[in-house]
């Protein structure tokens, strides 16, 4: 398959609003070879509402690049590749208000949907909500800059939250046209790593909030992290194709084996 040139642009906004997830819970509903990647025994799943600007093939000038609102579900994981333990972060599903965006992204970052946004930004606060199109998700934040993360946060610090995001640079989707043995990767590799602590005044995830996949208390809101205009690429990163492998029962096992 060819694959997509690395793409250039501007991290204008982007959000992340963070759950804390009882781990066994997750590991029910993830894909393999990913596992949950835990912090205090919980795993971290969440949304991230994200506008892009001036996104074109790197070597090209600011000026041709498309702007565009994104959301994502997302949630912590680990994996084997290798004999190697790497962390990154499992997105089920991307969403977006282009129509470029999504045709493009299909070709490196997975299957990409359609959806529509609203979006009010001033004075520090934000609030932002999203619709796909195929009526299959939603999510919304209403929040404002803190201070500081929650105190009942399983993080102990804002820099503590930030290390655990700056480690799931790299994100595995379902590859596009509902090839379930496979998961296209992609790394967002930023010029600098920059967050400032929102307060969240309302949240809503539809992915974490469906209990066909998670018990009604198996979910709880962490904390909120806002960047802002920061310079970033989106780098191919290859797949992963889990291959099962005949084990002593006669049964079989999912490893992972990464193409580029």
């Amino acid at each position: 398959m060819v694959r997509l040139p690395s793409l250039r642009g501007v991290i204008d906004r982007r959000i992340l609003v963070n759950f804390r997830i009882e781990a066994d819970a997750l590991d029910a509903v993830l894909p393999d070879p990913f596992e949950p990647r835990t912090v205090d025994g919980y795993a971290i799943g969440g949304i991230c509402l994200l506008r892009l600007t001036d996104v074109r093939p790197r070597g090209l000038p600011a000026f041709v690049g498309t702007r565009s609102e994104n959301a994502a579900h997302r949630v912590g994981v680990e994996w084997a590749d290798d004999g190697k333990r790497e962390s990154g972060v499992y997105v089920p599903r991307r969403d977006s208000s282009s129509r470029l965006t999504a045709a493009v992204g299909r070709r490196s970052f997975g299957e990409y949907y359609r959806a529509d946004f609203d979006v009010d930004e001033r004075d520090g606060r934000y609030a932002v909500s999203m619709r796909s199109r195929d009526g299959e998700t939603r999510m919304s934040v209403t929040a404002s800059v803190a201070d500081g993360i929650p105190a009942d946060s399983v993080f102990d610090s804002v820099e503590e939250a930030s290390a655990y995001h700056r480690r799931g640079a790299v994100g595995y989707s379902p590859a596009a046209g509902g090839a379930g043995d496979r998961f296209d990767g992609v790394e967002l590799a930023t010029d600098e790593w920059r967050v400032t602590p929102l307060s969240v005044e309302d949240v809503s995830a539809s992915f974490f909030e469906d209990e066909r996949r998670f018990p009604a208390d198996a979910v709880t809101f962490d904390n909120a992290l806002l960047m802002r205009d920061i310079g970033h690429e989106w780098r191919d990163v290859g797949s992963i194709c889990p291959e099962p492998e005949a084990a002593a029962d006669g049964s079989s096992a999912a490893t992972a084996q990464s193409t580029v």
